[in-house]
């Protein structure tokens, strides 16, 4: 037996327990490497935040570690964090597909990123050293070209993560390499991570060309414009959506920034094609006829800032809803934006458009995902001796770990893992290790310190209960106060609605309460403060039900 002195550590900053902020962590003593780099978008509750990313205090205090960054694909799950990312840490070299590549480039120039950064582009054939890690790499399918796994070879086992993938037998873009993947398996894996956010659904994944037969019928039936809505990365419908505008002898409008940019890349590499003759922009979309144009944008989430949801403020210069016109969501919804696609949705019918999105009857959408037939066979052909469900909510992980079990594989060599959790690998054996931080960092605008969270409990506050402000005037000579406090509410009771009567008497119970205080002896500012909070707190609590943010502002009317 081999006695092992370098144990190998596997663990999540991002990716387990949710969907979005992948972020996976291989590190030996002298070694480290991470597999991608994503955001999570904010849920409703998250007030004022932009995205969501991994606390990367572990990745500060071992950077002297760091051999490279390794992006599976180009999907914002993956790649979204590594202009903070970079910014945090001193990251040596990002290897990442070609397409993924350049929209990497892209990301960190709209970030105004000054670090600079080595980015080396790799492909199937690509074996690359980093520290004592071997890495390797076989391409899957995915809603996005140039997506991969990831083989580590390590001194104590083999690591593989598949990315996200599904397999499709009749893609619209390249093959799965089931061949490859099943020669990693046939010379054994100690470790599999693999993608869990479809477990949930039985059978396999439609493919992607089923998806034209809908997009098609669409196009038949509609009357004047379609206007199309999808992720800016899912080339490969965004190349079915193009293939059917060119044979139903339309003009396309390419709306969005990030889809503008993306398209850009995709054309250059080759993955979409689109005749420069059927191409217009916005600025001469008045001379098309309605029954011959399509629009293809973004905002298939409900993105307030997207293309499709400022169509549908009527804040898009030169383009807005004419009654007649289709819009489709071409994606699924990502857990969590339900209410902001239903708020798009809402305002798109209220002008007059039909609105399309996913159901039984209209298959528009099909996901990137495997589902529970294509985990059996991936599991089946890397055949792992230990198994770690990864990119899912705990119960996606839960079932993808189910699955693993029904297939043969020891209850006891499942981990269903949560972020900071760390696996050991140590001479082919696996157990469980020390928890590091992994929490969450909010990001609001560029700022790569995020959001506290003390912040966000205001936030939520100010949005669920409103705020109370109390002016206070006091004279520090007399000790007394010179006129009753001034009490102004903000969004807490409506005027009309009993706001005088209120104001009015938390007012005087303020007032009596630091005038008993300023006769019993000597009170500082602080001591007035924690009075008016006291007060109006229990007061507007008792009469209301709801606990408003209190801010307290005493005036020395002998500094004025």
């Amino acid at each position: 037996m081999k006695i092992a002195n370098n144990p190998i550590r596997v663990y999540a900053l991002g990716g387990l327990g949710e969907v979005g902020k992948n972020t996976y962590c291989i590190e030996s003593e002298k070694n480290l490497i991470i597999i991608d780099a994503g955001v999570k978008f904010p849920e409703d509750d998250l007030v004022g935040v932009d995205y969501v990313i991994p606390n990367y205090q572990h990745l500060k205090n071992n950077q002297n570690k760091i051999r490279g960054l390794f992006i599976t694909h180009g999907h914002e799950d993956h790649i979204g964090a590594i202009p903070f990312l970079v910014k945090a840490v001193k990251i040596p070299v990002i290897y990442a597909p070609k397409l993924a590549c350049a929209l990497i480039r892209q990301k960190l120039e709209e970030k105004r990123v000054k670090e600079k950064i080595n980015l080396v582009e790799y492909d199937e054939n690509s074996v690359i050293t980093a520290g004592e890690f071997k890495v390797s790499f076989f391409r899957v399918t995915h809603s996005i070209p140039d997506s991969f796994g990831i083989c580590i070879d390590t001194s104590e086992g083999r690591i593989v993560t598949t990315g996200d993938f599904k397999i499709d037998l009749t893609p619209v873009g390249p093959d799965i390499q089931l061949a490859k993947i099943a020669d990693i398996g046939e010379s054994g894996v100690d470790l599999l991570l693999a993608d869990s956010t479809n477990a949930e659904k039985p059978g396999w994944t439609p493919s992607e060309k089923n998806v034209i037969h809908s997009i098609n019928e669409i196009f038949d039936k509609a009357p004047g414009r379609l206007i199309i809505s999808t992720f800016s990365s899912n080339i490969s419908r965004i190349q079915q959506i193009i293939q059917a505008t060119i044979s139903h002898h339309k003009k396309i409008v390419i709306v969005g920034r990030s889809m503008v940019n993306t398209i850009e890349y995709a054309r250059k590499f080759g993955y979409i094609k689109i005749p420069s003759s059927i191409l217009k922009t916005v600025d001469n979309i008045e001379d098309l006829r309605e029954s011959e144009t399509v629009i293809l944008c973004t905002g298939s989430q409900g993105e307030p800032m997207a293309a499709l949801s400022r169509i549908a403020n009527g804040t898009f210069k030169n383009l807005h809803i004419i009654p007649g016109d289709t819009v489709v969501f071409s994606s699924s919804q990502i857990p969590g934006n339900g209410g902001s696609i239903n708020r798009v949705v809402n305002l798109l019918t209220r002008m007059g458009a039909d609105v399309i999105t996913n159901s039984v009857f209209r298959e528009i959408h099909s996901s990137g995902h495997p589902s529970q037939k294509e985990l059996q066979l991936n599991l089946k052909l890397f055949n792992p001796k230990y198994f770690m469900p990864v990119h899912g909510e705990y119960h996606m992980l839960k079932l993808h770990g189910d699955i693993a079990k029904s297939i043969g594989i020891p209850q006891e060599n499942i981990f269903i893992c949560a972020n900071g959790d760390t696996l050991v690998l140590e001479n082919h054996h696996i157990h469980d290790g020390e928890r590091i931080q992994a929490d969450d960092v909010y990001i609001d605008g560029n700022d790569i310190n995020g959001v506290s969270t003390a912040v966000i409990r205001d936030r939520k506050i100010l949005q669920e209960d409103g705020m109370v402000s109390v002016l206070v005037c006091l004279d520090s000579k007399t000790n007394d106060l010179k006129i009753y406090p001034k009490v102004i509410t903000a969004g807490f009771v409506n005027y009309g609605s009993g706001e005088e009567h209120l104001t009015r008497h938390a007012s005087i119970q303020v007032y009596d309460a630091i005038n008993e205080a300023l006769r019993n002896g000597r009170v500082t500012f602080g001591d007035i403060k924690n009075i008016i909070r006291s007060v109006v707190g229990k007061y507007f609590y008792r009469k209301t039900q709801r606990n408003p943010m209190i801010i307290p502002l005493v005036m020395n009317v002998n500094k004025i």
